[in-house]
């Protein structure tokens, strides 16, 4: 798994001041000449990624390296560790050292990207190299790479969330398999917990959204919700996956202990990047985690076998399990470029052609973003490392839509989870109104 920070990690610190960074980016618009390069010539070209580790240095040099192979008359000038306020800053200012293709943790960027102007639209790029990206990458992801018909982006790995269970704990608990539904998911929390004085010796899990990756998003996705109306209108307060989503962690709060009891017990719990996570320390039972979750927690040399399992549906969906929310980096090329068209090579190569997406996914640990690559047999994993490839490919799948103002209104949608967990705000219906009121505004006053 990935040595550093993953991307929605990243991307929950971001969320807040997002729409602060791309803000000015309106004025790059798209360059009209930027596309009539000669990519046969010999040239260079700028890529500016955010991988920071050296293990994955390593694996974007050695994915350069097999495209300048490909193409030896393009060469790419790597910068890394870039930031989005480093990337944005430079796709406003342009010149010779700016990048001419980019790469991006934070997806919730991509409808700020596209309606800028500051990335071009991709489309005409697809369609001229004769590749149908709704056949080329899952739907998920396929979705969160474009906004209102521009699909300025195109995935370049993923991630994937599932379930880490453990089995040795479940073993003792009389627990015979993973939970398929959210009502065995509440019994088996409750088994799998055991008190100790005021506090755990064990947690079933931790529910709250301050925990682990027990973001509001991340268990919205188990129940599909639909974010906006055909009119762009946040459904908070209308669609019902919302309401139940709600309804489910806050009983699940209720039900492992109350929200001070679980609070005051996650403040003596390990970091979550650390070997003391409490998963891998066995103090935590079940844990919403991504794909890269699996490497760390081996690396920890816990001492109980790890499991891992599809995230459970609503029971009303069970016919659905096997579904997840699904993330990822993403790729796009610089509206200010004057060389789009050997940028285009390079992009398409990274994230279209199946053996350098497959050695890159074999390198970073993520997981692969076009669907060839998800069946390929030169993938190399931990056999339990499938279950996120499977969850990649599910039709059911899904993924936080984009909006021309980035992720505030998923930003807008945690911080009243937080209200509505711990008390502060009792009246769940009213709740989601003023959410999608304010959700409304935002994006009003960002258009």
């Amino acid at each position: 798994m990935r040595t550093a920070i993953p991307s929605v990690a990243r991307k929950a610190a971001f969320a807040l001041t997002v729409s602060a960074v791309l803000v000015t980016t309106a004025c790059t618009g798209q360059s009209s000449s930027g596309a009539e390069d000669d990519a046969s010539k010999e040239t260079t070209i700028n890529f500016w990624h955010a991988w920071s580790a050296d293990s994955e240095v390593k694996a974007v040099k050695t994915l350069v390296a097999g495209f300048e192979k490909a193409h030896p008359n393009i060469h790419v000038n790597v910068v890394g560790n870039m930031t989005d306020d480093k990337i944005n800053q430079a796709l406003r200012t342009g010149g010779g050292k700016a990048p001419d293709v980019i790469s991006s943790f934070t997806t919730n960027n991509v409808g700020k990207f596209c309606s800028s102007g500051a990335l071009v639209d991709l489309n005409p790029f697809f369609k001229k190299s004769g590749v149908d990206p709704e056949k080329t990458f899952p739907a998920a992801m396929n979705e969160y790479t474009q906004f209102d018909g521009d699909r300025c982006a195109v995935p370049l790995l993923g991630d994937a969330y599932g379930l880490y269970y453990n089995k040795t704990a479940f073993e003792k608990a009389g627990i015979t398999s993973p939970p398929k539904t959210w009502s065995e998911f509440e019994a088996d929390a409750k088994q799998l917990t055991i008190t100790q004085g005021s506090t755990y010796k064990q947690l079933g899990f931790m529910p709250n959204y301050h925990g682990w990756e027990t973001t509001t998003e991340h268990y919205l996705g188990q129940f599909s919700p639909k974010y906006f109306d055909a009119g762009g209108k946040s459904n908070v307060a209308k669609d019902p996956a919302f309401k139940a989503a709600f309804t489910l962690q806050k009983k699940l709060v209720g039900d492992l202990g109350g929200y001070q009891k679980l609070e005051k017990f996650r403040a003596t719990l390990g970091d979550e990047w650390g070997p003391k996570h409490p998963f891998q320390t066995g103090q935590v039972a079940m844990q919403l985690d991504g794909e890269w979750r699996l490497g760390m927690a081996l690396d920890a040399k816990p001492g109980f076998e790890i499991g891992v399992a599809p995230l459970p549906v609503p029971d009303d969906q069970a016919d659905q399990y096997g579904k997840g929310y699904i993330t990822g980096t993403i790729a796009g090329i610089a509206a200010n470029s004057t060389k789009q068209n050997a940028a285009w090579e390079f992009v398409k190569y990274i994230t279209t052609d199946t053996d350098a997406v497959v050695g890159f996914s074999n390198d970073i640990h993520n997981v692969p973003s076009t669907l060839a690559a998800l069946k390929s047999p030169k993938l190399k994993y931990d056999p339990r490392f499938k279950t996120f490839l499977d969850i990649a490919a599910n039709p059911n799948s899904s993924s936080s839509p984009a909006s021309i103002n980035g992720g505030v209104y998923l930003a807008t949608i945690q911080n009243f989870g937080y209200d509505y967990e711990s008390g502060k705000v009792t009246d769940l219906d009213k709740g989601l109104a003023d959410t999608a009121q304010q959700i409304d505004t935002d994006i009003a006053q960002a258009k």
